[in-house]
């Protein structure tokens, strides 16, 4: 990636044992975020996991953390607010807010354990034009399920 594409973010250390965000591949979308603490999500239970950071996003962009899909997979973990959206100004502590969705077994999280992502994406100006008619599309108003049923 050329330099004139690189966003420099700053991120200060709220917590010693806090771990910088990091592509655990190269040409990954995210950035993990590690738990600076043990916590013990019950069953249908939720926490809100301090990551130990805090960053400083220039104008223009958002971070969205999204929620691990092995996390997900292997114990139904998710976040309530997914994605998470940190907007630009703010400065405070990036916390992860988890929901564990099985209904009989927790979920121990262990400190340093990478328990979501975090995608910095650039945000387009937007100017908004009332007019009375939207133009149709093949689509139309069609809602939720309109484009038929998903196999799972």
């Amino acid at each position: 990636m050329s330099e004139s594409h690189v966003v420099e973010v700053l991120v200060t250390r709220l917590d010693a044992d806090a771990q910088l965000p990091i592509k655990a591949h190269p040409g990954d979308a995210g950035f993990d975020l590690c738990s600076v603490v043990d916590v013990h999500i019950p069953p249908l239970g939720r926490a809100v996991i301090p990551v130990g950071l805090s960053i400083a996003l220039p104008p223009g962009y958002v971070g969205l953390v999204h929620p691990r899909s092995g996390l997900a997979k292997r114990y139904g973990l998710t976040l309530t607010n997914s994605p998470g959206t940190i907007d630009a100004g703010y400065r405070g502590p990036i916390e992860v807010l988890a929901i564990n969705h099985d209904p009989e077994q927790g979920v121990s999280i262990s400190k340093g354990e990478r328990i979501a992502q975090l995608l910095i994406q650039s945000l387009p100006q937007v100017r908004w034009h009332e007019v009375k008619d939207l133009p149709d599309t093949h689509r139309g108003s069609g809602g939720f399920g309109s484009t038929g049923r998903a196999s799972i």
